[in-house]
């Protein structure tokens, strides 16, 4: 019989855990292309208005780069240009994704919890194919809710059936991990691959 406070699951983020700008070479170019400092460009895509209502299913990817558009005033080949070039440095960490592979293997149940825009479900199933690693799905934008939310938190452990502290939740935002915490989930901050994965081991007794 599983005890109510043993570890049965890894619920992880997506944007900054698994998928991360390793290359940011291409939206410095652009940052300078409009005079803008160093990550500036980053937050005016993120943070804008759109972004923010796009996250909660409240309008399109599209409406996040018509904003972007308007902000930057420039035609629409070189917007299409900017949104290639935005994207084009992120990476895929495919250790992390051999290494949860490896947990569903040690039956460890693995979900997902992300704020995220719209075509975020799309891309997971089609683009990068990754959708299998997950027993289930939390997406932002498809609930109209985002973390730290509790609600969001609670709706992804009703998912799998888990009690929060059979839980460990990955996330790079500490207030993530904060309002995860707050319902008794396992917080884990994510700063280093190499660090979560030897973290994780040692929590779900794996060998190294």
């Amino acid at each position: 019989m599983t005890m109510d406070n043993e570890l049965r699951a890894v619920y992880w983020d997506l944007g900054g855990v698994l998928l991360r700008t390793e290359d940011v070479s291409y939206r410095e170019r652009w940052g300078k292309r409009f005079g803008m400092g160093p990550w500036e460009l980053e937050r005016l895509v993120f943070r804008t208005n759109a972004s923010k209502l796009a996250s909660l299913g409240k309008a399109s990817v599209d409406d996040i780069w018509k904003e972007v558009q308007q902000q930057l005033d420039i035609p629409d080949d070189q917007l299409a240009e900017l949104q290639a070039d935005f994207f084009a440095g992120d990476q895929l960490d495919q250790t992390l994704v051999s290494f949860i592979r490896s947990l569903k293997q040690n039956r460890i149940t693995i979900g997902l919890i992300s704020n995220a825009w719209p075509d975020t479900r799309d891309w997971l199933e089609n683009h990068v194919k990754i959708a299998d690693l997950f027993d289930h799905m939390v997406i932002s934008s498809e609930i109209g809710m985002a973390k730290p939310d509790p609600r969001i938190y609670e709706l992804a452990l009703n998912g799998l059936q888990i009690k929060p502290a059979q839980a460990v939740f990955v996330d790079d935002f500490i207030e993530n991990i904060e309002g995860a915490e707050a319902l008794g989930m396992v917080g884990l901050h994510f700063q280093d691959p190499q660090m979560v994965m030897r973290i994780l081991r040692k929590k779900f007794s794996l060998p190294a």
